[in-house]
C-alpha cells in the first residue's frame, strides 16, 4: 500500500515537472514567410566600358562608363550592315545582284574575306563575309556599291546613327579601322544592336553562324561565345591595339532578350567570359513582364464641347519593365490626365501619362495618348457645355 502511493506520488511529481518546464520552454516560432531574392552587386569586370540592357524595355541592368566614348574596332560592321539592310529594304540593292570589287576595296587591310577584282561575288556573299569572316575589303565593296565611296557610305552611317539616338558616335569608315572622328560607347552599341534584331529579324540569323567558306577559305566567326551557350544569337566582335578586346553580344531565354556590350577587354577570352557573365547575372536575377499592349484602351476620359463626350486613352508603344524576380506583385500604376479635356481632338494627342512604381522607384513613366480623334460639336452643344462647365466651376471647392 506504502508503495503504491509512492508511485503515484511520483508520477504526479513528474507531471507537474513536466508542466511546468514547458510553460518555461518558448515555442518554435514559424518560419518567416520567403520574400524576393536579393539582387546582389553585379559582376565588376576588366572591360573599361560595358552596359546590359533588356531589349524590351530598354532598361539598363548593369554599366559602367556606358556613355565614355571608345573606338569600336570592328563592331562598326554592325553599322555597316544596318545600312546594308535598308538599301535591300528600300530595294536599291537584292540579295543575288552581283557587286564588282575595285581595286580599293582588294588592298583593304586588316581581317578580309579574300575577294579580288577578278571576282563577282554576290550581295549576300559579301554580307556573310562582312558579318562572319569580319572581312573589311567586304565592307568596302559593299560601301562602294551603295554610294559610290566610303566616304559617302559613312555620312549614311551617320545619319542613321543620329536617328537611333547614337548621341555619342560618330563614323568615318565602314570598316572599323582607327580614326581621330571614328567613335561611339557601349550604350550607343547597345541601341544599334536593339535595332538590327527588332527591324531586320530576317537577316539576323547571319549573326549566330559559326563559319562561312568563301574563294575556298572557310573562316569561323569571332564570336566564341556561339559554341558556349545555345541561347546567345549574335551579335560581333572587335580588335584593335587602341581598341582592346570587344563584343556585342545578345542572348534569349524563355521569351527574355539581353543585349551586352563589353568594350575594351584583355584579351578574346576575358571579352566572352566578361560578357556571358554579364548575361547570366541579368537573366538570373531580372524577368521583363509587358504590362500594356500597344493602342489598347487603358482609360476613358470626359470629353467637353464635342460630338462625344468621351475619349479613350492608351498608350502608343507596348510597356514593359524589367524588374528584380518575384516584384512583380509589388508594382502599382498611377494616371495622370489633363484636366478638363475639350474639343477638338486629334488621334495620338498627348493628354496625360502613366507612371509605374517599384516601392518608392519609378520604373517607367509615358504619354498617355487619344486613341481616337473627337471633332469640335456644334454652337449650341459648345455653347451648353461651356455653361455647364461654368456652373460647375462655381460649385467647386476651392483648396
Amino acid at each position: 500500500m506504502i508503495m503504491k502511493i509512492k508511485l503515484i506520488l511520483l508520477l504526479v511529481t513528474l507531471a507537474c515537472s513536466a508542466a511546468l518546464l514547458a510553460q518555461q520552454v518558448p515555442p518554435v516560432p514559424s518560419p518567416p514567410e520567403a520574400g524576393p531574392m536579393p539582387v546582389p552587386a553585379p559582376p565588376s569586370l576588366g572591360a573599361s566600358s560595358y552596359i546590359l540592357m533588356d531589349f524590351d524595355s530598354y532598361d539598363v541592368l548593369v554599366e559602367k562608363d556606358a556613355d565614355a566614348r571608345v573606338e569600336p574596332a570592328s563592331i562598326t560592321k554592325l553599322m555597316t550592315s544596318y545600312v546594308v539592310f535598308h538599301e535591300l529594304a528600300k530595294g536599291t540593292i537584292t540579295l543575288d545582284e552581283t557587286v564588282v570589287v575595285s581595286e580599293n576595296a582588294w588592298r583593304t587591310g586588316g581581317s578580309r574575306m579574300f575577294i579580288e577584282p577578278s571576282m563577282t561575288p554576290t550581295v549576300e556573299e559579301l554580307i556573310k563575309g562582312m558579318i562572319i569572316q569580319s572581312g573589311n575589303d567586304a565592307c568596302v565593296a559593299l560601301a562602294e556599291r551603295i554610294a559610290g565611296t566610303e566616304e559617302a557610305f559613312a555620312s549614311l552611317m551617320n545619319h542613321y546613327a543620329t536617328e537611333l539616338g547614337m548621341v555619342n558616335t560618330h563614323f568615318e569608315n565602314s570598316t572599323g579601322w582607327p580614326g581621330e572622328a571614328h567613335y561611339t560607347t557601349a550604350h550607343d552599341i547597345a541601341l544599334l544592336s536593339i535595332a538590327i534584331i527588332r527591324e531586320f529579324p530576317e537577316y539576323y540569323s547571319w549573326y549566330s553562324e559559326k563559319e562561312f567558306t568563301f574563294n575556298e577559305i572557310r573562316q569561323h566567326n569571332r564570336n566564341t561565345l556561339l559554341w558556349r551557350d545555345p541561347a546567345i544569337d549574335g551579335l560581333k566582335t572587335g580588335h584593335t591595339e587602341a581598341a582592346g578586346f570587344c563584343l556585342a553580344a545578345s542572348a534569349m531565354r524563355e521569351g527574355m532578350r539581353l543585349i551586352s556590350v563589353v568594350m575594351g577587354s584583355s584579351s578574346e577570352s576575358a571579352r566572352a567570359s566578361e560578357s556571358q557573365s554579364l548575361l547570366n547575372y541579368g537573366f538570373r536575377f531580372f524577368e521583363t513582364v509587358q504590362l500594356y499592349q500597344a493602342r489598347t484602351e487603358l482609360a476613358t476620359s470626359k470629353v467637353w464641347k464635342g460630338l462625344q463626350d468621351q475619349v479613350s486613352l492608351g498608350l502608343s508603344e507596348p510597356l514593359f519593365v524589367t524588374i528584380p524576380r518575384g516584384r512583380y506583385e509589388d508594382l502599382d500604376g498611377q494616371v495622370e490626365l489633363t484636366p478638363e479635356l475639350s474639343a477638338p481632338l486629334a488621334a495620338d494627342q498627348v493628354v496625360g501619362s502613366i507612371e509605374v512604381k517599384l516601392g518608392e522607384d519609378v520604373v517607367a513613366r509615358r504619354d498617355l495618348i487619344t486613341l481616337n480623334a473627337v471633332e469640335e460639336a456644334g454652337f449650341f452643344g459648345r455653347t451648353w457645355d461651356s455653361l455647364r462647365m461654368w456652373v460647375g466651376g462655381m460649385f467647386s471647392d476651392d483648396e
